[in-house]
Formats: C-alpha cells, sequence, structure tokens
C-alpha cells in the first residue's frame, strides 16, 4: 500500500492491482492536507477526504465512475429541462480549516444561486470507507447528501433546527425523496442509473419526466 509520504513527494501511484484502492492515514496535520491537494491539484483521479487528522484517498473504479457520470448526466439534463437554476461543481475540493473537515463528493451542486458551499453532494459507494461522510459534510455547511450503494440511492437532508432528533447521523434526516428537488422522482432516477446504455437510459428518462 502506497504511504501518504509517497503520494506527497512521489510521481503519482499505480493503483492498477485495485480498480478501487483506498488509503486511510491517521494524524495528519492540515497542512500536509492541503500540501497533497496541491500535489494531486491537476489529477482529478483521486477522491480525498479529511475529518480530525484522518485521511481517506479513493481511487475510483471505472464502475465507479460510470455510475457517477450517469447520475450526473441525467440530473443536469433534468435540470435542464424542468428549468430549475443551478451550478454543476463536480468533484470541488471543499473544506473548512477551523471545522478540521474536507471532501470532494463524487458530484455536487449548488439549487439557485450560486455558493461556495454545495447544497447537495452525492457520493457513490463501492466499496465502504472509514470516514465519517455525514459529519463531514455536517461541518462543511452542505444541506442535503445522496448515498448511491448496492444499486439505489439513500437521502439525508440537514435538519438544522433539530439536530438532536438525528444524532446518529449527524444531524441529516434519511429522506424517501428529495426535499431541494422535490418534484425529482428518485426512484425512477434509480431505474435510469441501471439501464446499462447511456442512450437507451436518457431515452427513458426524458420519456419519464415529460409525463
Amino acid at each position: 500500500m502506497v504511504s501518504l509520504k509517497e503520494l506527497i513527494e512521489e510521481p503519482y501511484p499505480n493503483f492498477a492491482d485495485d480498480p478501487e484502492e483506498r488509503l486511510i492515514v491517521s494524524g495528519v496535520s492540515w497542512q500536509s492536507y492541503e500540501n497533497l491537494l496541491a500535489k494531486l491539484e491537476d489529477n482529478s483521479h483521486y477522491r480525498i477526504t479529511y475529518l480530525d487528522e484522518i485521511l481517506e484517498i479513493v481511487s475510483p473504479s471505472q464502475k465507479h465512475e460510470t455510475v457517477k457520470s450517469r447520475i450526473g448526466f441525467l440530473l443536469e439534463f433534468y435540470f435542464y429541462k424542468k428549468k430549475i437554476k443551478h451550478k454543476p461543481m463536480g468533484s470541488t475540493t471543499v473544506k473548512n480549516r477551523l471545522k478540521k473537515a474536507g471532501a470532494e463528493p463524487d458530484e455536487c451542486y449548488c439549487i439557485g444561486e450560486p455558493k461556495d458551499i454545495p447544497d447537495l453532494a452525492i457520493e457513490v459507494t463501492i466499496t465502504s470507507g472509514n470516514i465519517k461522510k455525514l459529519e463531514t459534510y455536517l461541518r462543511l455547511g452542505v444541506k442535503e447528501v445522496w448515498f448511491w450503494k448496492n444499486g439505489g440511492f439513500s437521502l439525508y437532508y440537514l435538519r438544522e433546527e433539530v439536530p438532536s432528533r438525528f444524532a446518529e447521523t449527524y444531524g441529516y434526516e434519511q429522506v424517501q425523496g428529495s426535499v431541494l428537488i422535490p418534484s425529482l422522482n428518485i426512484g425512477f432516477l434509480t431505474e435510469c442509473v441501471l439501464i446499462p446504455d447511456q442512450i437507451d437510459a436518457c431515452e427513458k428518462f426524458e420519456e419519464g419526466i415529460a409525463r
């Protein structure tokens, strides 16, 4: 397994032996985290999460990237067809030094006006990790988080007015539909994400949202 030192000081490591390699390192200072971000600034292959001096680096698999791209494609198509004002932010690094948290969602969006912090973050999970993603997003102030795992979505919305009711999920309530995009049928979106062919998926999705 490659070390954090190798990641910062050496050329990009080869993760080819494992299509979804995951590295978790504890005791990482904020400055080391910043150094790593600078080192990998021009390499979009990795996803980096930081929380309380624990660093997680994921090298996504082809399956991971296919799913995340399909979700982003269909969601932006939906925004366009429904004339929903938004700002796509991709895998932008979102961080807060004072709260010792940083993340790079697979996809993220501002809904409505552009903001520094996305309203919606989407995480595609092929293998499990140890970073507490909801706690990370709570500290960053992201309102809604979608997780894709095992062929389906789990949605969480931040209930800032009653965080104690959802302590186990760090102030987020698990919801059946998006609070930010209430008109979107999550079950239908899921069905279309699972269609193997991109054109077939788009045609079915377009037909369904036009009803």
